[in-house]
């Protein structure tokens, strides 16, 4: 009896230790779970200014755990996963040119495996002018080749919005279309909140339109007044602002995402002062209730 006590004591205490150690992520609270991590090219600015490992530094003081890349800033893979393992953080995915997984799929794969992602991706389709439907179908092309090429080394392939994909087509828009040119076996999809909102659409609604295609999110608020609408793809970076404090429903959007299974949630902030925003954002998330 008493080993059994003693044995179930310290079943307690471990469960204990692995709540306090979960409760002390950065940006995790009651409802929202993470994991959250952020995007780099959020601190774009600073790795210039101040080298890798004073930005990373940085990163680390955050309490941020996941990175999305967003290049290797001249490093090769091994330096970097070496400069990011020293801080106790960890890159699961990254932006590559659309060009890239165009023309050389394979090369990309090696590269994304030697960084030990899980996933490699493109933010930006090559597009001549107004995205049109054929445009759109052999962006969907692409995707389907880049994300077989991806998978044969146990990678996923994902495409990141950028709002200039909601062009009308039919009774939907060609992201629509883009979602249904697509092997959903092949090609995921990392939702950027604000490339959503931007063009006129409903981020939570987006998401559970299509509840098995999103994997990943951008989490990225409008700065309130800023008008909506543009298929442009482009906004002033200084909109970008403080989760929280911007346009954004992040009750509806953030119970969305957990309800369709979103594996990584990483900040982007792409503002010039985005080094004092981000922490802001990261309590947002401890304390948002859903």
């Amino acid at each position: 009896m008493k080993k059994l006590r003693l044995l179930s004591l310290l079943l307690a205490g471990l469960a204990l230790i692995a709540t306090a150690g979960r409760a002390a992520d950065a940006g995790v609270g009651k409802s929202f779970q993470g994991p959250v991590g952020l995007q780099l090219y959020s601190l774009r600015a600073q790795f210039t200014a101040n080298g890798v490992p004073k930005t990373l530094d940085t990163v680390q003081k955050f309490g941020i755990k996941y990175a999305e890349l967003a290049g290797t800033y001249n490093l090769t893979a091994d330096q970097l996963k070496t400069q990011l393992a020293a801080r106790g953080i960890k890159a699961v995915s990254a932006h590559f040119p659309y060009k890239r997984f165009k023309d050389e799929p394979e090369a990309v794969a090696l590269e994304a495996k030697a960084l030990g992602l899980e996933y490699a991706g493109c933010a930006w389709a090559d597009h001549k002018g107004s995205l049109d439907e054929a445009q759109a179908r052999e962006i969907a092309a692409v995707f389907n080749k880049a994300g077989a090429v991806l998978a044969k080394h146990g990678l996923k392939f994902f495409y990141h919005n950028h709002g200039f994909e909601f062009v009308k087509h039919g009774d939907g828009t060609l992201m629509d279309l883009i979602m249904k040119e697509t092997d959903p076996k092949l090609v995921s999809f990392e939702m950027d909140i604000l490339w959503a909102f931007f063009p006129g659409q409903d981020p939570a609604k987006l998401l559970l339109k299509y509840p098995n295609r999103w994997k990943l999110i951008h989490l990225k608020d409008l700065k309130k007044g800023v008008e909506t609408g543009s298929l442009a793809g482009k906004t002033d970076v200084r909109n970008d602002v403080v989760l929280g404090t911007g346009q954004m429903n992040w009750t509806t959007i953030l119970a969305a995402a957990k309800k369709v299974g979103i594996k990584y949630y990483f900040i982007e902030d792409e503002s010039p002062t985005s080094e004092e925003q981000i922490p802001q954002s990261l309590k947002f998330l401890e304390k948002v209730s859903f």
